[in-house]
């Protein structure tokens, strides 16, 4: 695909803008992408994926007292939480757990969860997809035990009861 401004050379960038659900797309070259300054990007030579999760995580958290500047270290492999902001990537497993606290409230920052909800193919994942819907009743059944809403969570039990039966006999 061509650049849409000048023609010339393929795009590489591709902007999509929704503005009052109308939607803008816009498939630009870099040269052209940095003229374009209604996005306000600015491009490195260096940009990586791992540069981009990096600035995440460089963001402080304020509200947990969490600074760049404290000197915590994986017990491990020795790296420090500032390094692992610049490198976008840890050094070893244990980092996930030496920096737990602050790797949550970023996560909870961008994608509203700490832990993964992801989709499950229809025609695979039958006793997975049966699970998660299990966990949901079990949640919802939960709530209207507290808002003692005691028919609703009968039903819910119900249900719960005949999808473990489902998850027991596949």
């Amino acid at each position: 695909m061509l650049c849409e401004e000048c023609r010339k050379r393929p795009a590489t960038v591709h902007f999509t803008k929704i503005v009052n659900g109308k939607k803008m797309e816009k498939h630009l070259c870099k040269e052209c992408a940095q003229k374009f300054g209604e996005f306000g990007i600015k491009f490195d030579e260096d940009f990586s994926i791992s540069n981009l999760l990096g600035k995440f995580f460089e963001m402080n958290e304020p509200s947990i007292g969490l600074e760049l500047t404290d000197d915590k270290k994986c017990s491990f492999c020795g790296m420090t939480y500032r390094e692992f902001s610049k490198r976008g990537k840890f050094g070893c497993s244990q980092c996930y757990s030496t920096f737990n606290n602050r790797i949550e409230n970023v996560l909870k920052r961008i994608h509203g969860s700490s832990y993964h909800t992801g989709k499950v193919p229809k025609r695979a994942g039958g006793k997975l997809r049966l699970k998660k819907e299990i966990m949901a009743l079990k949640q919802q059944l939960q709530n209207a035990v507290k808002e003692e809403a005691f028919e609703k969570a009968a039903e819910l039990r119900d249900r719960i009861r005949q999808l473990q039966q489902q998850l027991e006999r596949e």
